[in-house]
Parts: structure tokens; sequence; C-alpha cells
């Protein structure tokens, strides 16, 4: 199993930001974690990667125990991370944005061939590679986060509001590619307010709320719960395109 989590505490100093989360992604999965702002779900996603300490629990990635691993190991351990806002390097070039993905490596030839592969994969990626990454759009920024999450090579993504920020047609078209990866066999923990689009492709989610886990189950499970409903579907059903984007 890519990613187990058992009673995870996560602090900033007096505010306790994740309270005992226990969550796991199975190889190949997609896994949704919802709720409001200030939940704590970019908490959690940060404390799995190292980049914030565990102040209590255990999280385990390919079956060893990373609690006490530093980031770096752990991205080699075959987790990666797309953060909120994509936070590339905007003064960098498009390729040197994506150099930085595979910064660990040593197998350069490899590289190479792995972000040909992206640019053929996205093509207007492509056709800036030499141009600074601020003339991006948003959609191809968002493009190329996850293409430098990729040249980590790893077997677990986790993504931070991926859809932050996106028209409603480039939100599609993201979902339809995070899916496309899924099933080449990337696992993915999918940390999403588009609940609806979310849902439509995720086989499990949790939803939290004030740094605890309230609720998990199957997507249909928790869309069927007058509790999520309310605070997070309106009552309404997925937009159209939804479950298409599980099945491109």
């Amino acid at each position: 199993m890519p990613l187990e989590i058992e009673n995870l505490d996560v602090r900033y100093g007096r505010v306790h930001a994740v309270r005992g989360a226990s969550l796991s992604v199975a190889e190949g999965e997609i896994v949704a974690v919802l709720g409001a702002n200030g939940a704590g779900k970019s908490s959690l996603l940060k404390a799995v990667l190292g980049l914030v300490p565990a102040a209590a629990g255990c999280i385990r990635v390919g079956g060893a125990d990373v609690t006490a691993w530093p980031a770096a190991r752990r991205l080699a351990q075959g987790i990666a991370l797309v953060p909120e806002g994509r936070r590339i390097l905007v003064g960098l070039t498009v390729e040197e944005n994506l150099l930085m993905g595979g910064y660990a490596r040593r197998d350069a030839a490899a590289l190479r061939a792995e972000i040909q592969d992206l640019y053929d994969r996205f093509p207007n990626l492509g056709a800036r590679r030499y141009l600074p990454a601020a003339v991006l759009s948003g959609g191809e920024q968002q493009m190329l986060a996850i293409g430098r999450g990729l040249l980590a090579r790893p077997r677990l993504m986790m993504l931070d509001e991926p859809s932050l920020g996106l028209s409603p047609l480039l939100v599609r078209e993201l979902f339809v590619l995070l899916c496309k990866l899924n099933a080449d066999g990337l696992a993915l923990l999918l940390v999403e307010q588009n609940t609806t689009m979310a849902l439509a492709v995720a086989a499990r989610a949790y939803v939290m709320e004030l740094g605890r886990i309230i609720m998990h189950g199957r997507p249909s499970e928790l869309a069927a719960d007058s509790r999520l409903r309310a605070a997070y579907l309106g009552g309404k059903r997925p937009p159209r395109g939804a479950a298409e984007a599980r099945h491109p």
C-alpha cells in the first residue's frame, strides 16, 4: 500500500491543525480529502511529505515507517506533492522547472527522454520550453507543476487544490488527465474543494473538519449523506461531464 497514516497530529505552536487523522491509499487508487478552508487538509499533505513534523502518529509509505524521515528521503521512497498554488518558479524557464523535478535523479539521459514525453503530452509546454514560466496561463502552470512532480517517478502523487483558479473547461481537462495518470498505475491523494468532481473520480473519500476526519467512505455513500450534501454539495447533482472524467 503506497500510504498509511495512523492517528496523525500536526501542531503549529498552540494551533492543533490535524487531530488523530488516519487514512490510507492503496496501489493505483484515487482517494479524495474534502473539507472547508482551515480544515487541516494542506497540513495533512505537508506532514506526509515531511514539510512539517508530525507531533504524534505514524506515516508509512510503501510499507516503510517514514515518520522521522526528511522530505528528500520520502520523495525517493516514491511520493510527490503538487502544492496549492502550483509553486512553480516563474523566473526560470519551463524546462528548468521540469529539471527541478528530477534534481535527485542521476539518470540524465532517461530524465531528458521523460521531459520530451511530457512535451509530447503537453504541447503547450513544449512550445514554451525556453520561455520563463511566468508567461504560462493558470492551466499551463498546473500542467507544469504536475509534470514536475511526475519526473520524481512517484508511486503516489498528492495534489493540493489542483483545480483552484481554473475555468470549468480546464477543470474538466485536469480531471481527465488525472484519471489517465491513474489508469497508468499512479495512485493519487487529492485534496480538493470541488467536491462534485473529486467524488466523480475518487474510489474513496475522507471529509475533514477542524483537523479531524469526520466521515469516510465511497463517493456514493458520502454523496448520499445529508450533512455532506448540505455543507459541500448544496443538494445538487454533479455537473454534466463530471462522471465522464472518470472514464474519458
